[in-house]
């Protein structure tokens, strides 16, 4: 028996989605540009408008576009950039649905957090983000306002290498991250540890302490997620204590 599969025609919408693709790569179209009108996306693409409609909802839900509704140089769909809002929807859903557990997250949490603190400390990148949020989280009365400004602390570690994509990341992460932080708060209590390990984290970053970084920032979120986020230090001692036991 053959393993092969029909090919699927591909729905309207998702040409429309693939035309903008193009158009956006070959003419250089950029965030605040705007879009033909509905009616006139339609004709030039001789599809109907109920199929540019589905497309740009599609577009919108992905955060590429805000659609409004306009005549004359206000109408078109307005290209638009927030893939951190997006990309926290999806997470959070897969979450829910338990597409992706829990330690999986905080496990790719880790890995571009652990490289966005050192890179922030190679760069000797700008701290003032660092240094407001944890004024702010020192001046907190609840578990929510604590993980408001931590998340501001976190996101601004992952800013402070440099990378849009993984700030992009990291914001998603926490927003997806986020009642369960509010738990992880509400179950230690005491703040203080947590305090403790933000500073370890600005110091070493502040220092240029590239390995120091890293390491303060596994060690917080193996205290923020005990039993979730695993270690690979604490395995490599586990694995070297049974080796030992031979």
């Amino acid at each position: 028996m053959s393993g092969w599969q029909p090919v699927r025609r591909t729905r309207t919408f998702e040409e429309v989605i693939a035309q903008i693709e193009r158009r956006i790569a070959d003419d250089g179209l950029r965030v605040g540009d705007r879009l033909p009108a509905e009616r006139q996306l339609a004709e030039q693409l001789r599809v109907s408008r109920s199929s540019v409609r589905e497309a740009m909802r599609v577009l919108e839900t992905l955060g590429v576009v805000s659609s409004q509704v306009g005549r004359g140089p206000d109408a078109g769909a307005l290209l638009i950039s927030r893939p951190a809002e997006a990309l926290s929807d999806l997470l959070r859903l897969h979450l829910g649905l338990s597409n992706l557990s829990l330690e999986e997250v905080v496990d790719a949490r880790l890995m571009i957090e652990k490289w966005s603190a050192s890179h922030a400390a190679v760069h000797g990148a700008d701290l003032s983000g660092l240094t407001a949020s944890l004024e702010r989280m020192d001046a907190t009365t609840t578990a929510e306002e604590f993980v408001e400004h931590d998340t501001a602390f976190h996101v601004a570690i992952a800013e402070a290498s440099g990378n849009r994509l993984t700030t992009a990341m990291m914001l998603s992460l926490r927003e997806s991250l986020r009642r369960y932080a509010v738990e992880a708060v509400e179950r230690l209590g005491d703040t203080a540890g947590l305090m403790a390990d933000h500073r370890r984290i600005h110091r070493a970053i502040a220092a240029g302490d590239a390995a120091e970084a890293s390491a303060a920032v596994e060690d917080h979120l193996r205290r923020a997620y005990p039993g979730i986020s695993r270690s690979p230090r604490a395995e490599d001692d586990e694995r070297l204590e049974r080796q030992q036991g031979r």
